[in-house]
């Protein structure tokens, strides 16, 4: 059987993929959020935004990731399903999350909620990617800097991160331990995610990982 014969009947695994892995991304921030021991780059910026706005962390991300994707359009990207769903899922998911979730008391607590939302992160990150419908809306700007200016992924993803980082905790949003985990973790959890759940494309029932490389699909909120 052919690869394009078979691509109608992954559909819908592809579609679960999707959303289970964005609102997986969600719960899993939630849990760093209540871990209070530092979260990932990019919600450090939301969390000190929402310090500052009154508004919850979830339509936050909401906000700026619509803003991000705004930006696509002088850098010529084309949004796919992912990344719209991307901007709708995961801080509806992260809000649902939060409003359930208590804080964590005590330093086992914190810590046990800390990894879990690392490992859980890295999962959701395989199975997001791995559905390939698009990048997220901060993927999107990362690679689209580095198509119009020439100047590396590794570079442009520092660069932007060390930025989002460093105004997210001016603004009062948490860095700590868990910012440091995050950091060093979650490339291998993606990868080892990607290829737990890569759907299969070809014949033979062959897999594709994230149609690309990974390290330039890792999604960021």
């Amino acid at each position: 059987m052919s690869g394009h014969s078979s691509r109608p009947r992954q559909l819908p695994r592809r579609l679960f993929q999707l959303y289970a892995g964005l609102a997986l991304y969600g719960a899993s921030s939630a849990l760093l959020v209540r871990s209070g021991l530092g979260l990932e780059p990019w919600n450090v910026l939301h969390q000190g935004l929402s310090e500052r706005t009154g508004l919850s962390m979830g339509l936050v991300l909401t906000v700026v990731g619509a803003a991000v994707l705004l930006l696509w359009l002088p850098l010529r990207q084309r949004p796919g399903l992912g990344t719209v769903s991307n901007v709708l899922v995961i801080g509806a998911a992260m809000d649902a999350t939060l409003a359930v979730v208590p804080d964590a008391h005590g330093l086992p607590a914190r810590v046990a909620f800390m990894v879990a939302g690392v490992v859980l992160n890295g999962a959701a990150t395989g199975l997001y990617i791995a559905a390939r419908f698009g990048p997220g809306p901060r993927d999107g700007l990362m690679t689209g800097l580095h198509q119009r200016t020439g100047l590396s992924i590794r570079l442009v993803r520092t660069v932007l991160e060390i930025t989002v980082v460093a105004t997210g905790f001016v603004l009062g949003g948490t860095v700590g331990l868990g910012t440091l985990l995050y950091a060093l973790a979650i490339g291998p959890l993606a990868q080892l995610f990607l290829r737990l759940f890569a759907v299969p494309t070809g014949p033979e029932g062959t897999t594709v990982v994230a149609a690309g490389q990974p390290r330039r699909a890792i999604l960021r909120r």
